[in-house]
């Protein structure tokens, strides 16, 4: 009986090790490429086990559309030194993301820039919102340059 206990609490373990993996899969976004937008905040969600900012972005003809963008979760932004008053709604920001494969309006964080002007919210600083060197990237030594390095 005790045999038979454990082993099922090992197959529970091994199961939910799986479910936590594949649900943290950047497997909808194209992390190959990366996608620079400009807007003002409209929301911002900072919750667990994912962040989402949304942005309203202007086309080319002028026309507005709100993107739903997914950063890491409020503990992951609070250990890489974001806080919740860096960025607001209202606020303009400049984003670095991968686009969702499916073509909607949304994306995977990498960076963020509050634009906003008022430097001690950390106007004109980009941040990793993706809680680890960025979406797509395993560490710091592989991130892509930023502007400001090319």
């Amino acid at each position: 009986m005790k045999v038979r206990f454990l082993v099922m609490a090992a197959i529970c373990a091994l199961l939910s090790v799986s479910a936590v993996q594949a649900h943290h899969s950047h497997g909808n976004y194209d992390t190959t490429v990366w996608t620079t937008m400009e807007g003002k905040v409209t929301e911002l969600h900072l919750l667990v086990p994912h962040s989402w900012l949304y942005v309203e972005v202007k086309d080319a003809k002028g026309e507005s559309t709100v993107w739903a963008m997914e950063a890491t979760g409020y503990g992951g932004l609070q250990r890489v030194g974001i806080k919740r008053e860096d960025v607001k709604p209202g606020d303009t920001v400049k984003v670095r993301c991968h686009l969702l494969r499916d073509g909607s309006n949304g994306c995977l964080l990498g960076f963020v820039t509050p634009m906003h002007g008022d430097s001690a919210r950390g106007h004109g600083v980009e941040k990793d919102w993706d809680g680890g060197g960025g979406a797509g990237f395993a560490d710091a030594n592989t991130l892509p340059p930023t502007p400001q390095q090319k």
